[in-house]
């Protein structure tokens, strides 16, 4: 087989997943069949080093710890608390509710890192009270499926745990970077709905009850709801950013830290710790096959001759260090239409950091709009993994015309940090210098 001819391993990857193979066995079935064409039996030799690589992998050991967290706290009762708290504070604002369910999308991701459980968790207890006042169908949704996505770029972030190390990057350096994108994109989808409902209040008709609470009640109501989340966000962040821990050190010190949290609001029961348990082994188990799967299909890949064929065929079109970057960022957002972010990002980054350093772009400020550009993705139509999962949750009432239309203004907003990005390098590159040096 020659070095050419492993380049097919990518049409063979997506015909498998077209045809319904999961993306895990996909890239096992290609890894598997250009390998024994091209290595013959000592294939099993390699594929059993990269079990071991995967089964040894220290930071692989966060993965576990930060799905345990979020699944604690989707049932730990916690977020309750929080949404009231929030909206006692942004009930007299244009959209009010709707900037409060973002508001705390933005603390959840910040608390667990996983994307899925925040929209579901925030989706149940928003949708029905903005339904309640007459919300614009459009107007949930977008809101929904925005805030949900937060947990990609805001830290930590599951799939950032899985780059790292693909990327041969400190993860320290990646949770930092992604840090100031992450809030001025939650800043600007507040900033959105404040617009939006305030040039057209019948997207979200104000409450017209005052909250009967006198100040001093506020205030001791929202630090009885908020601190609990901050001080898991300061177990998890803080002692991360402040080199303390490890990313797996700091996971554990968080799932330490809801465990606590869930006794408090005395919702510790055995019955939740083993749906908690239930689920963290099933999303783990998934998760960790497809990165030994990624491991595989990148190691045959590598060993072919897969990055000399690349750089061959990208030099035969002469395309310059921007174009080879604009070229790798469109077939991501076009994947993550199709592919779930943690395949993609083994899919993709094995091959594109390696040809992005050799044209001497900084691979931390990449691999943060890469992560920009996923985010983008997912919440775009008209295969957005965040409207299957409103659809999940949503009543009949809101249509899937209104999720395709209502993410459109929000779609937009990440494509304002998107340009702000490659613009600016210096927000995803200022922080990790001033922090790790």
């Amino acid at each position: 087989m020659t070095s050419q001819t492993v380049l097919w391993m990518f049409p063979a990857l997506l015909g498998l997943i077209f045809l319904g193979f999961p993306v895990a066995f996909s890239m096992m079935i290609a890894a598997l069949g250009f390998g024994l064409m091209r290595f013959g039996g000592t294939l099993v030799h390699q594929f059993a080093q990269r079990i071991d690589d995967i089964a040894t992998n220290y930071v692989l050991g966060a993965i576990p710890l930060f799905i345990f967290m979020g699944s604690i706290l989707e049932r730990a009762g916690i977020a309750e608390r929080l949404f009231d708290a929030l909206y006692m504070w942004t009930r007299r604002l244009p959209g009010g509710l709707a900037i409060a369910a973002l508001l705390m999308c933005t603390i959840f991701a910040a608390a667990s890192g996983v994307v899925g459980a925040t929209e579901t968790l925030v989706g149940m207890l928003a949708i029905p009270a903005m339904m309640k006042r007459h919300y614009d169908n459009k107007l949930i949704s977008g809101t929904i499926c925005a805030g949900g996505s937060l947990g990609t770029i805001i830290p930590p972030s599951v799939p950032v745990i899985v780059l790292a190390p693909i990327a041969t990057l400190p993860i320290g350096d990646l949770l930092a970077g992604i840090l100031f994108p992450g809030l001025l994109m939650s800043g600007l989808f507040i900033l959105y709905i404040l617009i939006a409902c305030a040039v057209k209040p019948s997207l979200a008709p104000p409450d017209p009850e005052p909250d009967p609470r006198a100040l001093a009640e506020k205030i001791r109501f929202t630090l009885s709801a908020l601190v609990p989340p901050a001080f898991l966000i300061f177990t998890v962040l803080g002692t991360l950013f402040t080199g303390l821990a490890t990313p797996t050190e700091a996971a554990a010190c968080g799932s330490f830290g809801v465990l606590l949290l869930a006794l408090l609001y005395r919702r510790l029961t055995w019955s939740l710790l083993f749906q908690a348990a239930k689920q963290t082994v099933s999303l783990t188990a998934m998760i960790l096959a497809i990165v030994l799967a990624g491991g595989m299909f990148a190691g045959v890949f590598f060993a072919s001759g897969g990055m000399t064929a690349t750089k061959g065929v990208l030099d035969a079109f002469g395309l310059s260090a921007w174009s080879i970057m604009a070229v790798i960022l469109v077939i991501t957002f076009i994947l993550g239409f199709i592919v779930d972010s943690i395949s993609l990002i083994l899919i993709i980054v094995p091959i594109a950091i390696p040809l992005i350093k050799g044209f001497g772009i900084d691979p931390l400020w990449f691999a943060v709009v890469m992560l920009v550009v996923l985010q983008t993705s997912y919440l775009t139509p008209p295969m957005a993994p965040s409207i299957f999962y409103l659809r999940a949750i949503a009543p009949p009432s809101i249509r899937l015309q209104d999720m395709y239309w209502g993410v459109i203004p929000f779609i937009l907003c990440q494509l304002a940090v998107l340009a702000l990005l490659l613009f600016f390098p210096a927000l995803a590159t200022w922080l990790p210098k001033v922090m790790y040096g």
